[in-house]
């Protein structure tokens, strides 16, 4: 069967994805709320795999719970911390429980996280496991080895538009869609002059994109991310909205150019659609899809 979520990928229409995190522990309320609240807004929901290598309750798990809440899960899978066997065998699992969406990430380094002492595993990369999918969507594993029973994901990978060089990301780009992938989600973009001119690269190939909005919180946080986050630039004219927000209302300020930024993207048809990160304020996102004129 094939999913809603490539469904929506392939109508047309201007799709709309969320970030939700599972939590560091077994507590799943707040997580469950955010599910419900955003099950019937956006057209699917990434769950993070221990994302920036800092452990928490497993993708495969909020996968789970948003697939039995009657949302449409997008099972996000590093490479950093299981070999290629495990990665099969989770994507076996979660095809048999009805999942049927995976984002292919090779993973950060266990070093960014809380257990450093950990060994990262990086027994295949992104693209490779992109490739996996397929493979297994042939009826074999990488050992060569028939696999029994159906298979079929909607597989997709990431980019970094404002990396700069960007031609190695542009190599990674056509490595993954030479692998197979069906859909690009992109890392936080906010020149979208910029992403405008990448997407007329981007264009020449057969392959969904959707640009990433992380939402802006305060001025702070945009400056530790254009000096932490590679990849990521946040233009001093928003830096200097987001400063100039009265007292308490620098949530406020961000939500506003987050659904601006939507606004132009869907406007102009810069790309297929968004995917939206809201980290730890997963209940700002209906507002954001209100600031940007937007109901899926």
């Amino acid at each position: 069967m094939v999913s809603r979520f490539k469904e929506a990928l392939e109508s047309g229409k201007f799709v709309v994805t969320s970030e939700v995190a599972p939590p560091k522990g077994t507590d799943l309320e707040t997580f469950q709320h955010h599910v419900e609240l955003l099950k019937d807004k956006v057209d699917a929901m990434n769950v993070t795999d221990h994302q920036s290598s800092v452990m928490r309750f497993p993708s495969i798990g909020g996968a789970l719970i948003i697939k039995e809440a009657g949302g449409e899960p997008i099972l996000q899978m590093t490479c950093r911390d299981r070999n290629r066997m495990a990665l099969q065998a989770d994507l076996l699992f979660a095809y048999s429980r009805g999942i049927r969406n995976v984002l292919c990430l090779t993973g950060d380094s266990v070093v960014v996280g809380d257990h450093k002492e950990a060994k990262g595993v990086f027994d295949l990369d992104s693209s490779q496991l992109v490739a996996t999918v397929r493979r297994l969507e042939k009826g074999t594993d990488l050992g060569g080895n028939k696999v029994s029973g159906e298979f079929a994901m909607c597989a997709g990978a990431i980019v970094t538009p404002e990396a700069d060089p960007l031609a190695p990301q542009q190599i990674k780009f056509e490595k993954k869609i030479a692998a197979g992938a069906e859909f690009i989600q992109t890392q936080a973009i906010y020149d979208l002059d910029n992403f405008a001119e990448f997407m007329k690269y981007a264009r020449g190939f057969d392959v969904k994109i959707l640009a990433g909005v992380i939402l802006l919180t305060s001025a702070g946080m945009a400056r530790f991310m254009n000096k932490n986050v590679p990849g990521v630039f946040v233009p001093k004219d928003l830096i200097d909205e987001m400063a100039a927000a009265p007292k308490g209302q620098a949530m406020q300020a961000g939500i506003a150019i987050a659904g601006r930024m939507i606004r132009r993207i869907k406007d102009e048809g810069l790309c297929d659609g968004v995917h939206i990160m809201a980290i730890g304020k997963e209940e700002v996102v209906p507002d954001i899809l209100a600031e940007a004129n937007l109901g899926v």
